[in-house]
């Protein structure tokens, strides 16, 4: 019962609790958003260099954000005991070359996701028809790859289990990519889930920048294969997690969440997958050496350049919002701060 206990005191912080730049998820996992995307740190705050993980790598020239939040969580100069990547899409691996690098720590991945990390296979093409957002309409000019840190990247071990991170295992959930992984601890229930199902309406701009919580299947613009995609979120869903934490939206937890991820495996269908697009019924073929084959496009009634154009301008709003949004947090911090001094100096007097 003592062990219970401990347990749920364990994991009953305040959902999104802040740290610093961080959101608590549990005691040792950390979330950290960077623009639309979040990683995530494991290993408890104090945790000595080597003794904690970094998941996924968020989107370009974050590397210095990244390096911020683990030394606040960790201290000045710590590093982790590696790099854990969800899959290869470009908003998850964006410093991953410059952080392993400089940590001098290995990188972990699917061997599926080998291709488009070792300079040997792009990505199938985003379907920017699919979504019925800005998110999604934008992704024509998304990258795709590939990257290569094939000096640098391992592939995961075949028993499950992931290197540092003692307790958790590693679960192949394609669709969204060949070789994308989710992290599942059973002692908690605590789930990362990359993007295999996503906390937030990907597609759509507002969304983005509202963070509404809600469970929805992968971002459909880059999700090449619907079958695959169905039955990895019906794998998660069986898993029972007290505890979501994905690559969109915010962290998750209890009855409702629980209820919305069994009703989108229950009816995967309706909910995730798009009446019609590229990849629908006609999935994209991959292997170990990557792309094998894709499916034609399909026709698009908005021209590109006026997409680009309607879809940019909106991204920038949004971007705008959401980097004056973090401006706002850091000026509450610094307010806070001074508040502090002026109590503390008026207590002296």
């Amino acid at each position: 019962m003592q062990g219970a206990t401990r347990l749920q005191a364990e994991t009953s912080l305040a959902i999104n609790e802040k740290r610093g730049s961080v959101m608590m998820v549990t005691s040792d996992v950390a979330c950290q958003q960077v623009l639309m995307v979040n990683l995530f740190f494991i290993g408890a705050p104090g945790a000595r260099t080597g003794e904690w993980t970094l998941v996924d790598a968020g989107v370009f020239n974050c590397a210095a954000r990244i390096k911020a939040a683990a030394a606040e969580l960790y201290g000045a100069n710590s590093k982790p005991n590696s790099i854990i990547l969800t899959h290869g899409h470009f908003d998850h691996i964006g410093a991953v070359k410059e952080l392993a690098e400089e940590w001098d720590v290995p990188v972990y991945a699917h061997p599926l996701e080998m291709p488009y990390l070792t300079g040997r296979s792009s990505y199938p093409p985003p379907d920017p028809t699919v979504g019925g957002g800005a998110m999604a309409r934008l992704s024509f000019t998304y990258p795709r790859g590939p990257i290569d840190i094939n000096d640098r990247v391992q592939a995961l071990p075949a028993d499950g289990t992931v290197a540092g991170m003692l307790g958790w295992q590693w679960i192949h959930t394609p669709g969204h990519t060949p070789g994308h992984v989710s992290l599942f601890r059973e002692r908690d229930r605590t789930l990362i889930a990359g993007d295999a199902f996503v906390t937030t309406k990907q597609e759509s701009a507002i969304a983005v920048l509202t963070q509404k919580e809600e469970v929805n299947g992968p971002p459909k613009y880059f999700t090449p294969d619907w079958e695959a995609a169905r039955r990895s979120v019906e794998t998660l869903a069986a898993l029972e997690p007290n505890i979501a934490a994905t690559g969109h939206g915010l962290p998750m937890r209890g009855a409702e969440m629980q209820r919305e991820l069994q009703e989108l495996a229950r009816d995967f269908e309706r909910l995730a997958v798009p009446r019609q697009g590229r990849y629908v019924g006609h999935p994209a073929m991959a292997d170990e050496t990557g792309v094998v084959s894709i499916p034609p496009a399909v026709s698009d009634p908005m021209p590109k350049v006026l997409v680009g154009v309607g879809v940019a301008a909106l991204a920038g709003v949004a971007l705008y919002a959401l980097s004056h949004r973090e401006s706002d947090g850091a000026r509450r911090k610094v307010t806070t701060r001074r508040q502090r001094k002026m109590r503390a100096r008026n207590k002296a007097f």
